[in-house]
C-alpha cells in the first residue's frame, strides 16, 4: 500500500502521531520550534494540545503527516522559517534572505519503522513546499557520517536521509545534538 503524505490540518491525527499518552502530560507536541521559547515553556498539558490544534485550522498548518491507508503513521514539522524560532537561532546560520521553509522534525509510528515513512515524508513535505510557493526547504539534520544515532536524537533526521532525498549542505551550524554536530541542508526549489 502506497504512502501518501498530507499537510496536518487533522489534529486527532497529529496527536495519534507526536502526542502523549496521558493528554495531562507536558511533552514536546512538536512546539518547540514552531512557537518561541517563552510560550513553549508556558504550555503544560492540555493547552499544549489546545495550541497544536489552533496551528492545524493555520495556514499553513504545522507540518504534513503520512498515511498508509486511513492510518497516521508519520509526522514531519514544516513551515515557514520566519515564523519559527530557527529565525532567531544564533546556532544555525541563515544561507541568504530567501523566504525558505523548515523541515526539522520526523516521528514514525512504531510499527511502521523501516518501511520508507521518513522518505515519503521528506518528499511529501518538498512537494506542499513547492506547491505553496516556497523557494527553497531546509533542515538541520545529524552529520552522524553513518554511525549508529540514538532514536530519541533521530528525530531532526539524519545528513544521508536528506542527501537521499537531493538536498545538499549548504552550510555548517554550532548545533550539537547526541555528539553530532548538525549540518543546514538544503533543497532550492525556484
Amino acid at each position: 500500500m502506497p504512502i501518501d503524505v498530507r499537510p496536518a490540518t487533522e489534529f486527532d491525527d497529529v496527536a495519534l502521531v507526536v502526542g502523549p499518552r496521558n493528554p495531562d502530560s507536558t511533552v514536546c507536541f512538536c512546539l518547540s520550534y514552531r512557537v518561541g521559547s517563552k510560550e513553549s515553556r508556558a504550555l503544560a498539558g492540555r493547552a499544549r494540545a489546545e495550541r497544536v490544534r489552533e496551528l492545524c485550522h493555520q495556514d499553513p498548518p504545522p507540518g504534513v503527516i503520512a498515511y498508509l491507508g486511513d492510518e497516521p503513521v508519520g509526522w514531519a514539522a514544516l513551515h515557514p522559517r520566519k515564523d519559527t524560532s530557527f529565525a532567531r537561532n544564533r546556532l544555525i546560520p541563515h544561507v541568504d534572505d530567501k523566504d525558505v521553509w523548515s523541515l526539522w522534525c520526523f516521528r514514525v509510528r512504531p510499527g511502521h519503522r523501516g518501511g520508507g515513512v521518513m522518505h515519503a515524508l521528506i518528499d511529501g513535505a518538498v512537494a506542499y513546499a513547492r506547491e505553496r510557493g516556497a523557494p527553497a526547504i531546509e533542515g538541520y539534520p545529524l552529520d552522524n557520517e553513518g554511525r549508529r544515532v540514538n532514536q530519541t536524537m533521530a528525530y531532526v533526521g539524519t545528513r544521508g536521509l536528506f542527501e537521499s532525498a537531493g538536498f545538499a549542505k549548504a552550510a555548517d551550524t554550532r548545533s550539537v545534538l547526541d555528539g553530532f554536530p548538525r549540518v543546514l541542508m538544503r533543497l532550492e526549489l525556484d
